[in-house]
């Protein structure tokens, strides 16, 4: 999976995280659950351990389905995926203020 995101670096290696860090990553994309496991970089047991959850809170949403496969995506109406999708956009923004304040420091010298 490269380098961590911020928000896994913040919530740590949890499955449900790794998760919700691919959705957010791919907003507006649809996925099978094999093709979110296979992107989240967790087995297939671990997307199944949380899904249900995932799905009750209707953090994701079904955008179409073909035979027995249904695809899905961030629900971004979702006041709980919006939520997360806040805190994504604070830590970007932290991270970039913490990037300019070192290169101020670094200008000074």
């Amino acid at each position: 999976m490269g380098e961590k995101s911020l928000l896994v670096r913040l919530t740590g290696e949890m499955p449900l995280f790794k998760i919700i860090d691919f959705l957010l990553d791919n907003k507006g994309m649809d996925f099978s659950k094999l093709d979110i496991s296979k992107g989240a970089d967790i087995s297939r047991a671990s997307l199944f351990n949380y899904w249900e959850e995932i799905e009750k809170h209707g953090i994701v949403k079904v955008t179409r389905s073909f035979g027995k496969t249904k695809l899905y995506t961030l629900n971004t109406k979702n006041p709980v995926a919006q939520k997360i999708i806040e805190l994504e956009k604070t830590l970007i923004a932290e991270a970039m203020n913490n990037t300019g304040k070192r290169k101020e420091i670094v200008l000074k010298h």
